[in-house]
């Protein structure tokens, strides 16, 4: 049997599938960090088949489809039993309820993101992208139980708001930037992104991952804050032209 060269990046696909399992059986058990870890596992593993496709130029719609599914699974259905397990099941239905708002709001923005064919060559994501909103959540999680405050303290009373939060901003309209590609042309043209990525993996290695979900929420309140300010240009624009037609057209009182 033939092995091609999408093998290669469908591989590291079925990885990440397989880690957001890990989690939901690590979770299953009530153990927490290990079902944290494996979500941000299956980010690396999704970050890998991207890379390994442009690599190896095998980019193909069965690649794209099976992609999608797995985040399903690690970004959606993983960080959702995990935030039930954790904390949410003491609420009862609506604790269901809240908990799947993280994997019916993942669903919807992959679709959205096939239908649209946001793809490698662009700059930005449109909505937050699913491994972002399950790292996120995965990392609060992390860090509660690790005992770091003040997460400890207020976990169960933050989480559903966070879970909401973060499935809203999957479906909604703020942008995100991509991940850069490795590249010397990528290093020359936004040599700041490469900083900061850089620079965020050294910090959550030397704190052993309980800076993680600080720096994910600045990557969150910087894509909210420039898309407040893009929307208060456009009122201001709005407001500007409004006033140009009232003095080019002065009201006359019969």
């Amino acid at each position: 049997m033939r092995i091609t060269r999408a093998v290669v990046p469908s591989l590291f696909t079925v990885l990440n599938m397989f880690s957001g399992f890990m989690s939901v059986i690590h979770s299953s058990r009530n153990e927490f960090i290990p079902a944290c870890w494996f979500i941000i596992l299956a980010a690396g593993f999704d970050a890998l088949d991207g890379i390994m496709a442009r690599i190896t130029k095998s980019t193909s719609q069965f690649g794209v489809e099976i992609d999608s599914l797995s985040d399903v699974v690690s970004f959606g259905a993983a960080p959702a039993f995990l935030v039930y397990q954790f904390s949410l099941h003491s609420l009862d239905g609506l604790g269901v309820f809240l908990s799947s708002l993280l994997m019916i709001f993942a669903g919807l923005r992959l679709a959205r993101f096939n239908v649209q064919l946001v793809g490698f060559d662009k700059d930005h994501f449109v909505g937050l992208p699913v491994p972002v909103s399950a790292i996120t959540a995965a990392s609060f999680i992390f860090n509660a139980v690790n005992g770091t405050e003040p997460f400890r303290s207020y976990a169960s009373d933050v989480l559903p708001w966070l879970s909401i939060v973060l499935a809203l901003l999957m479906v909604s309209k703020v942008r995100y930037d991509t991940l850069p590609k490795v590249s010397a042309r990528s290093i020359r043209k936004e040599p700041w992104k490469f900083i900061f990525l850089t620079l965020a993996v050294i910090v959550g290695f030397v704190t052993a991952g309980n800076a993680i979900f600080p720096l994910f929420l600045l990557f969150i309140v910087i894509g909210l804050i420039r898309y407040v300010g893009g929307l208060v240009k456009r009122l201001a624009h709005i407001g500007s032209h409004y006033d140009e037609e009232r003095i080019g057209h002065p009201r006359v009182d019969s």
